[in-house]
């Protein structure tokens, strides 16, 4: 059996961001026209006027202030209110697999080894922009890697998931390296003309290479104590999105073919039993989760975040100790917590320890807990 160790992390952020104000501005106008439209109709009480969003409400329910997409244009024009992402002929990288490249590129120079020594690609996010062939197939075929790759969907826990697949592999010796990508274009299944919603998401993509620890760079890199896995069925979380849409074309780009939810659920079924997970796994582990230096949790919701941290450390955290980076990248489901972690962990002394962790649609959650080597 081989240790495993996450070597390193890349981040692919998108040019291009939406800041609350235009989002607001461009909901605004799309609910202006609607109602005007069937002003008669909202008399009659035959159909329910929109409401109109706002900045304070958008921050207050989520801590979000803006997002990055890989196409804005079409986000902020009310007659349209989605990205424009043209589709591309088969002889070009698929813009997918292109920003998770770009991701794994980063985490590869960061690594400072060569390509050759990684041996699969597992390809995590929570929307796969085609059922085949696999993304992790073309991202592995554009950096010129051998062996095995494929994709895998467990929602906003896929980056979880695939670091405990990754590193399963390493512990039985099927890879000596594996790149675990996590290209997310939420901004495609997320209903821009939805309240309740309309705010949450962001585009990005990230990178984790895990390897054997006796290949490792000495000092270079975080020791995996442990994973573990969790999945409870629930429909709060939804998206019906698929190819059996074809055979009931009446349902054709109804409302359930994008992102739904049903928030306050999730949030009292989630919490407790994300905190509960990470307090049980750091006790199996011999680790006291209230010394936890710190948390990089799934980016979806400030209020979630403080009260898991709260939690498991047993007080509040302080902003050092519980990460948040949704303020600028809004839920990029499955990178979130991976940004997270990319993007705060350079202070970290040799032994430390800290948590990834995320948690979403499914229900699923994932635990990771890491020490500085």
């Amino acid at each position: 059996m081989h240790h495993a160790v996450i070597a390193a992390t890349g981040l692919y952020t998108p040019p291009d961001s939406v800041s609350n104000a235009e989002l607001v501005e461009t909901f605004n106008a799309y609910v202006e026209a609607f109602n005007t439209e069937h002003a008669a109709a909202i008399t009659a009480g035959e159909v329910a006027a929109l409401t109109t969003s706002s900045v304070e409400f958008i921050e207050k329910a989520s801590g979000i202030k803006s997002r990055h997409v890989v196409n804005k244009s079409g986000i902020i024009d009310p007659a349209v209110m989605r990205p424009s992402i043209p589709e591309r002929p088969n002889e070009e990288i698929s813009v997918l697999a292109e920003i998770g490249v770009a991701a794994a590129r980063e985490a590869i120079a960061r690594w400072g080894k060569d390509v050759s020594q990684i041996d699969a690609v597992i390809c995590a996010a929570s929307n796969m922009q085609r059922a085949y062939p696999a993304m992790a197939i073309e991202i592995q075929q554009a950096l010129g890697i051998d062996g095995f790759g494929f994709d895998m969907n467990v929602a906003c826990s896929s980056a979880t998931f695939g670091i405990k697949t990754a590193a399963d592999y390493i512990a039985s010796g099927s890879a000596r390296a594996v790149l675990m990508v996590n290209p997310e274009i939420t901004s495609g299944h997320l209903n821009f003309r939805d309240r309740d919603s309309h705010f949450i998401f962001g585009d990005v993509a990230t990178a984790v290479i895990v390897e054997r620890a006796e290949d490792a760079t000495p000092g270079q890199g975080w020791e995996i104590l442990g994973t573990r896995l969790k999945t409870v069925f629930s429909n709060n979380i939804r998206n019906n999105f698929g190819f059996l849409n074809r055979t009931a074309p009446e349902g054709i780009d109804a409302a359930d073919k994008l992102f739904v939810q049903e928030g306050r659920k999730v949030f009292r079924e989630v919490v407790p039993m994300v905190a509960e997970m990470i307090v049980d796994h750091a006790g199996d582990l011999g680790l006291d989760p209230t010394s936890l230096k710190r948390l990089w949790l799934h980016q979806a919701n400030i209020n979630m975040n403080v009260m898991i941290g709260k939690r498991v450390l047993g007080r509040d955290p302080t902003p050092e100790e519980n990460v948040i980076i949704l303020d600028e990248y809004a839920n990029t489901s499955s990178a979130g917590s991976i940004i997270a972690f990319h993007k705060a962990n350079d202070d970290f002394a040799a032994g430390e320890t800290g948590l990834i962790c995320s948690f979403g649609a499914g229900y699923s959650a994932g635990t990771v807990f890491v020490k500085k080597r």
